[in-house]
């Protein structure tokens, strides 16, 4: 952590690294569902089968993004030290990265067009990007571009995480002010707070659109600074304190997390059953700040704590990891699409062709990651974090 003074080593927590391959291979396993779940071109004979796959690895897969963001309040929350200082290192290392991959990724169409490369080759890799980048035009890319200042593309979805993680560095010094002061018990009603603004998208969905003052001139509702993403940097900061027994750990666990499965799975099946199916409503039961979610991620992640590596080589392997992290969540979305084709190339059963996929993704990215940073040496951070 950052301090005015010379900086202190931050105490190396190995649970956490734990936490860290959980979510890293569960986010790989999440986007190696995609093209289950998203089927672009003729859809084959066994369609029915890849997408209730789709959806039952999706659903499962859902605490991905929330673990990312607890391990982030567990580890930096309250804010120690010059909220300058944390500002430069912590945003630096994202946004140079994120600023070049998504170049990257934005010029890719172009580039299969100067190697020749079938058009298909877009749609195997991004199965989200649609028909417009299938021009492989050169003012396409530069206009994806262009908007990287205000939002990702259908090229590089999983960016959207980023403009994220920057938002919350941002408010990360102004809401540690708060929680390094408060009670355990003020904290414990912050978080029932944000409890109930998680049945928000359920209430604006199938009951009315607006709740608690917001209207047309008015998004703001009554709860709004208690929603979204920072309830999950409070409740990382809030358990990674919390000790609870294997027994209470798997008997409030299990079934916490078999309820907001269920939910999940089959809220997911019925909005997609549906033949116009809005992208709001597909993504109604996959909502990150949902409790469904939440039961599935609180389960996750205190098992994760539980966990005791005594293998040195292990321990060596995951403290990597986190070094390595963040340049396999830029580099991964190359590699998911293809690792799926080459899944259903090898006649895997259809049941394992995302895990198999995402251990190929992840691994192939993990080592191309090492790769770089011995290229770029002290300047790998402004590549790969």
């Amino acid at each position: 952590m950052e301090n005015a003074k010379p900086m202190l080593k931050r105490e190396h927590i190995v649970w956490l690294d734990v936490v860290r391959f959980v979510a890293m291979f569960t986010v790989v396993c999440c986007h190696s569902a995609d093209p289950f779940n998203f089927y672009p071109g003729e859809p084959p004979a066994n369609i029915d089968d890849i997408k209730f796959w789709g959806a039952a690895y999706g659903a499962f897969l859902r605490p991905c993004v929330p673990l990312f963001v607890m391990i982030t309040g567990a580890l930096l929350l309250p804010v120690k030290g010059d909220t300058s200082a944390f500002y430069k290192k912590r945003i630096s290392r994202v946004f140079f990265p994120f600023l070049i991959w998504s170049v990257i990724y934005n010029l890719f169409p172009w580039v299969t067009g100067l190697l020749g490369l079938s058009p298909q080759v877009i749609l195997d890799c991004f199965p989200y990007s649609g028909e417009e980048v299938m021009r492989r035009s050169l003012g396409v890319s530069m206009e994806y571009i262009s908007q990287i200042p205000f939002n990702f593309s259908l090229l590089d979805v999983h960016m959207w995480y980023i403009y994220l993680l920057i938002g919350m560095y941002l408010y990360m010094p102004i809401f540690s002010a708060w929680v390094e002061k408060a009670s355990r018990r003020a904290k414990l009603w912050f978080l029932v707070a944000w409890g109930v603004t998680l049945f928000v998208p359920y209430y604006r969905a199938f009951v009315d659109p607006y709740i608690w003052g917001a209207c047309s001139w008015n998004e703001f509702y009554m709860l709004y600074s208690f929603a979204g993403f920072n309830g999950y940097l409070l409740l990382g900061h809030y358990l990674r304190n919390q000790q609870w027994s294997w027994g209470k750990t798997l008997g409030w666990g299990i079934p916490m997390f078999v309820v907001g499965y269920l939910v999940t799975f089959f809220g997911f099946r019925r909005m997609t059953a549906a033949p116009d199916c809005t992208p709001e409503e597909l993504e109604l039961f996959f909502y990150y700040c949902s409790p469904n979610v939440v039961m599935m991620t609180i389960p996750f992640f205190m098992i994760a704590k539980k966990v005791q590596i005594k293998s040195e080589t292990v321990r060596k392997a995951l403290a990597n990891l986190t070094v390595c992290g963040f340049g396999v969540y830029m580099i991964h979305y190359f590699f998911t699409g293809p690792c799926v084709m080459l899944a259903r190339a090898c006649s895997v059963p259809v049941s394992l062709q995302i895990p198999f996929a995402a251990v190929i993704a992840f691994f192939v990215s993990w080592i191309l990651v090492i790769l770089l940073r011995k290229l770029f040496g002290k300047y790998a951070k402004y590549v790969v974090g």
